[in-house]
Parts: structure tokens; C-alpha cells; sequence
């Protein structure tokens, strides 16, 4: 997942080749062939894409092969079909990784979570309620809202069938990470922050890029779905990285809130247009009394 904090590579074009290569079905996927493809040594690729991207290549190309999985068991298919049809040569293999991938297992996600462990917390803010939450494997959720009622509901819907556990603040050292670094980076507190702890959200390798994309805008600055798309060199794809964008699942730790409409217009946001206002000035400010 990308990293909230991450610093720009001083590899860009090379990154995107083997990016390119990893989308492509018909692609190398070995780090010999990879790093060939981007002009580096094995060791330095590694090092360079997972800072780029939060992940190795062999972490990206599984990450792309279980985004086909995950949409091929919410679309119905049977575990066997989704497993094979994604790619993956062992049904054993998937299940090995599943759980950090998933949250759980690819016949308990087809199931709605059955069998999950979900761990979470709110905690107020100045734009309301926040809600954290993990799995055994990292932060799956980070989401705003009106009530606690409300975001748990929310929790509840994408896993219906997932244990879920509320914690106290100060009990979940993952959770409390969490909240202590938004409230840091958004100025709502001057106390040391630790850094993000492991992300296990499953996504497309394009939701990726645009998010990892997100996190590389300066705070209190905003660019267009189009400017976005165009910095990610495929200007055609506005409508795309919208889709990218509402589909992010942890706010404020990945900043879709820096996105708006072509015309400058706040557009909507899946935690509320008036939060998103607040939050834009709220940077703003930040900003500018810091000179």
C-alpha cells in the first residue's frame, strides 16, 4: 500500500516501466527481467519500487492478482474458478496469503466476512467522529462521520459477517499509531507521531498509483481528477481516478480530499463535502501560519 508519508523517487521513469510491465498480463513478473526492463541492479529496484510504492514488485503482482480474485468472488464465481482465472498456478498459495490480502480467506470474503477478526476504535476530531480499524495484518479502515453509530454501521456493511471488536483508545498500539499520526500531520496535535503501521487494504494496482499519487500532493493544495490523470501520463482517464478515489477506504491517511472538480468546484467526497471544505482550510491555514 502506498505510504502516506512517502518522498518522491528519483526514479520515476524506470519505476513506471516495470509498473507498466506488472499491469500487463503478458508481462515479465521475474526481478532479474525487471530490473533489466528499468536499468537497475535487482537490489536497487527493490529498494527504489518499494519506496515508490509501498511494496516490492513481487508484492505489486500479487496485489494485481488478487484485486482480479477479490472482484471475481464479489461478482459470485466459485473459490476454484476466482483463484485459477486470477492467475494464480496453486489454490494453496492463495490461501497462505489471503488473510493479509483479504483480511480472511477467499471463501470467507466471498461470504461477507465470515470468520474475520476486526478490531476497531473512534475517537473524536475537529471534523467529527473517526473510526480506525484492523485486521491481524494491518489497517483496513480509516473513516469520518457523524456518529459512532453511523461509522460502524459502514464497518458493517462492506463486512457483515466479520467478527467485529471495539477497543478503547490507548489498548490497540496499531489503532492508536493511527490517530496520533492524522491528528499530528493535520495539526490537531503537537505530540510525536509513530509512523503508519502496515496497510492491508485490498485494491487494483491502479487504485494504487493514484492513491500513492494522492499522498504526493502538498497539504492544502488540490488538483483536478484531469490533472491528476495527466501527471500519471494518461490524460483520457479522468473518470478513472475518480472512481480510484471514491473507492479509498482510509481517510485522511491517503488525501482525496486534495481532488476537485475541472471547473475548481469541491465536487463530493465519501466522508461529506463540508468536512472536505473544512479540512482544505484547515491545511490552508496551517499553511500560512507557518509562512
Amino acid at each position: 500500500m502506498p505510504n502516506a508519508l512517502a518522498m518522491p523517487d528519483h526514479h520515476d521513469d524506470a519505476l513506471e516501466r516495470v509498473r507498466s510491465a506488472l499491469e500487463r498480463d503478458d508481462g515479465p513478473d521475474d526481478l532479474a527481467s525487471l530490473a533489466t526492463l528499468a536499468g537497475l541492479s535487482p537490489t536497487h529496484l527493490q529498494r527504489a519500487f518499494r519506496r515508490r510504492y509501498g511494496m516490492s514488485p513481487a508484492e505489486y503482482a500479487r496485489a494485481r492478482r488478487f484485486d482480479q480474485l477479490r472482484g471475481a468472488l464479489q461478482r459470485g464465481a466459485t473459490v476454484t474458478d476466482a483463484v485459477y482465472d486470477a492467475g494464480f498456478g496453486s489454490g494453496s498459495r492463495v490461501y497462505e496469503q489471503s488473510d493479509r490480502r483479504l483480511g480472511m480467506t477467499p471463501a470467507s470474503y466471498r461470504a461477507g466476512g465470515a470468520g474475520a477478526s476486526i478490531r476497531y476504535t473512534t475517537t473524536g476530531t475537529p471534523l467529527g467522529r473517526l473510526l480506525v480499524a484492523t485486521t491481524a495484518r494491518g489497517i483496513c479502515s480509516v473513516t469520518l462521520g457523524e456518529s459512532d453509530a453511523a461509522l460502524e454501521a459502514r464497518l458493517a456493511g462492506e463486512f457483515p459477517l466479520a467478527e467485529r471488536e471495539r477497543v478503547d483508545a490507548g489498548r490497540e498500539e496499531w489503532l492508536d499509531a493511527v490517530i496520533a499520526r492524522v491528528t499530528r500531520e493535520l495539526g490537531w496535535s503537537t505530540a510525536d507521531a509513530p509512523a503508519v503501521p502496515p496497510l492491508d487494504v485490498a485494491a487494483t494496482a491502479f487504485q494504487w498509483r493514484v492513491w500513492d499519487a494522492l499522498t504526493r500532493i502538498p497539504r492544502g493544495q488540490t488538483l483536478s481528477y484531469g490533472e491528476l490523470a495527466a501527471a500519471l501520463g494518461m490524460p483520457g482517464a479522468a473518470r478513472a481516478v475518480g472512481r480510484a478515489c471514491g473507492s479509498n477506504r482510509l481517510a485522511l491517511l491517503v488525501p482525496c480530499h486534495r481532488i476537485v472538480r475541472e471547473d475548481g468546484s469541491l465536487g463530493g467526497w465519501r466522508w461529506g463535502v463540508d468536512i472536505k471544505r473544512e479540512l482544505l482550510a484547515g491545511e490552508r491555514a496551517m499553511n500560512a501560519a507557518q509562512g
